[in-house]
């Protein structure tokens, strides 16, 4: 009888990650393949063949579940292409004057060049028609001189356009309409509606959504219809979004700023659902790769989710995981200021030609590199089907290290201890100025090179232990196996508490859920099998932001005590015995699940002690000394491993540091603590 496997696969910036997982037994095969940045399905499918070629016997794929960093990669380049923009007749400087903010303060304001619009202003048209913010019409829609703005675009050759209409997410007609006479008399344009992307009033990061949306589209809908033509027919083809959900790729390609952190949200679900069955339930994620580093917040089993993201220089308000990304992979290139002090990162030397060790004609040193010079890597990686040139990192470092005067284990030490901070700053980002205390949590790293510095990560920050987990260098393709279908619906619905009428409040919620039900409909899910779950963003009267809350059903008052609770623990105070300070509703949100058999995680027994496979020179505190290699896939649960150590496996590396013992817990985690603390 033929194997039923689901195959995740994640591309990142040096490796495409595959995993493949028998539905009956549960088992998992996993493997990598270099990433092919010029072309990234090539890469995908290389990946595809190579697991189907490490299972024995007959298979019968079932599913495809994949990460992509197309539209980040598209934004963090700035590759937005030439782009339109369509709006209400008085709001052509829109994007101009966006919110006005100045980054580092306005006391940076008589240096700061402001930046180049994502639509510059000569491929910014106006089109007469007003709505209130209720939806009611004030003027009705100019329907020639829509005509002529269509034509318009069409001689100029701007096939991409995005339209936003004032206070469209209260009425969308205005919107529709423009985009029945856009295809009559531009039959070519790629367009996005504001009122399809993001339904919610603040007209700057509505419009700014959705030409991001807009310039991701063509890419997106080439990159996945590509791949769909190359798989197996009839065989689902599901497509990782921000929000820790999935699509089918027929559907992605209509909503493709859903996909902007595809990658890392995959990472985040599956590092909750694996520490979840540890025992954790606070946890950090650090999921380190070639190119950057993700970290993100679980909270009770979930990940954070956030609706104030950006991407690159673009703010996308749709929700997302919480994931804050700093340029510190194994890819990040060490390099001198113009003071002479040292810099790792944010420049990768990516998977081509990569570090100089790859031996593929980079030229300058990186994190891999230093690593490999100091004996926390072996020489070689992927269980040897990469090697690893260490005379030629050896080389480079040497000459970094001769311009500020430094050895070349102190220069490669340097580079990662740079390294090591800039990871630790950015996981406080998402702890400390959040009001999180970060020793509260366990660390779960993964990713090729999450875990090479989870010692000094545990001493700076303070962690109480870090747990990483089986073939962690591919866990966010097994956390691509683990997601729901998930779409997102949002309304506009501003009232103050005391004036909310809950007939309106119901009548919005259903006709969000109403939205929700017909796409799962077309996902496959019964009706029986569809969830909806019920948020709403609240504020005191007169902030500017607000909190998500969730609601059950149609308790409002337990709404907003719950509001109350998020304030105070997101900023410090509430105004819980302060009536006369007014609760405000602003958005109501549901989220459509249809859920999918999650992979159950299987129990190891128990073996022998654990027995070094080797040791290895290796640089730790001051000097290299002889250190035991292990091979992690010899442990089994109950082992204890005390470093100095090297654990070794095929897609990650995790140096123990002295005064660090690793311990594998019963599903083969290592759980990882320093000794002496608590």
């Amino acid at each position: 009888m033929a194997r039923r496997l689901r195959i995740g696969i994640d591309t990142g910036g040096t490796f495409t990650d595959v995993v493949a997982i028998d539905e009956e037994s549960g088992r998992l095969v996993t493997t990598k393949t270099p990433s092919t940045p010029s072309d990234p399905a090539e890469g995908f499918l290389d990946g595809v063949r190579k697991v189907l070629s490490l299972v024995e016997g007959d298979t019968d794929v079932t599913a495809f579940v994949h990460g992509t960093t197309v539209a980040t990669n598209q934004l963090l380049e700035g590759k937005v292409g030439r782009l339109g923009f369509i709006t209400t007749e008085g709001f052509g400087f829109l994007l101009e004057i966006a919110r006005q903010s100045v980054p580092d303060g306005y006391g940076n304001s008589y240096f700061w060049v402001k930046p180049p619009r994502i639509v510059p202003a000569d491929l910014v048209k106006t089109v007469g028609g007003r709505l209130d913010h209720t939806g009611a019409e004030i003027r009705p829609f100019d329907e020639a001189e829509a005509r002529q703005v269509a034509r318009w675009f069409r001689d100029q050759g701007v096939d991409t356009l995005g339209v936003c209409f004032l206070h469209a997410y209260a009425d969308a007609s205005h919107e529709r309409r423009m985009r029945e006479v856009l295809a009559e008399e531009h039959p070519n344009a790629i367009v996005s509606l504001s009122s399809d992307v993001l339904r919610e009033y603040r007209e700057y990061e509505r419009a700014m959504t959705t030409l991001v949306d807009a310039a991701v589209k063509p890419r997106v809908g080439a990159y996945v219809r590509g791949i769909s033509a190359r798989l197996p027919e009839g065989v689902p083809f599901y497509v990782m979004k921000s929000n820790g959900g999935v699509l089918s790729a027929e559907e992605v390609v209509h909503q493709p700023i859903t996909t902007v952190l595809s990658g890392p949200a995959a990472g985040a679900l599956g590092a909750a659902l694996v520490a979840g069955a540890a025992g954790f339930e606070r946890v950090l994620t650090c999921d380190g790769g070639g190119t950057s580093t993700d970290v993100s917040v679980v909270l009770g089993g979930e990940p954070t989710l956030t609706t104030e993201g950006t991407v690159g220089a673009y703010p996308s308000k749709i929700p997302m995981i919480d994931v804050v990304t700093v340029g510190a992979g194994g890819g990040s290139v060490a390099w001198l200021s113009r003071e002479g002090s040292l810099k790792v990162g944010p420049r990768s030397a990516g998977a081509d030609p990569g570090p100089l060790c790859y031996g593929r004609g980079g030229t300058e040193p990186t994190v891999t590199d230093a690593h490999v010079v100091l004996g926390r890597i072996p020489p070689h990686l992927l269980g040897g089907e990469v090697p690893l040139d260490v005379s030629a990192a050896a080389t480079g470092l040497s000459k970094l290290g001769d311009s500020l005067e430094l050895d070349l284990p102190s220069v490669a030490a340097g580079v990662l201890e740079i390294s090591a901070w800039n990871q630790a700053n950015a996981l406080r980002q998402v702890t400390v100025k959040r009001g999180l205390d970060v020793r509260d949590f366990t660390l779960v790293t993964f990713g090729g090179s999450g875990s090479l510095l989870l010692c000094r990560l545990v001493d700076i920050l303070g962690c109480a232990s870090v747990l990483v987990p089986r073939d962690p260098g591919n866990l966010s393709a097994f956390g691509l196996l683990t997601v729901d279908v998930k779409n997102d619906y949002v309304q506009t619905l501003v009232a103050r508490h005391s004036a909310l009428e809950p007939s309106r409040v119901a009548s919005a919620f259903a006709a969000l859920e109403a939205q929700a039900a017909v796409a799962l409909d077309g996902e496959g899910f019964s009706r029986a099998e569809q969830q909806y779950v019920r948020t709403a963003d609240l504020r005191y009267y007169g902030q500017a932001f607000e909190v998500r809350v969730p609601v059950s059903g149609l308790d409002l008052d337990a709404a907003r005590d719950a509001f109350h609770d998020a304030h105070e623990q997101t900023y410090g105070y509430s105004f819980r015995d302060k009536p006369e300070q007014q609760v405000e509703w602003v958005n109501l949100r549901v989220t459509g699940v249809g859920p999918i058999r999650r992979p159950e995680l299987v129990s190891l027994e128990p073996g022998g002690p654990p027995v070094a496979s080797g040791t290895r020179l290796v640089w730790f505190d001051a000097d290299y000394q002889e250190t035991p290699i292990y091979w992690r896939p010899d442990l089994s649960p109950g082992n204890t491993i005390i470093g100095p150590a090297i654990i070794e496996e095929y897609g990650s590396t995790v140096p123990l540091h002295p005064g660090f013992r690793a311990e594998v817990d019963s599903f083969g985690n290592l759980i990882i603590t320093k000794e002496g603390v608590a």
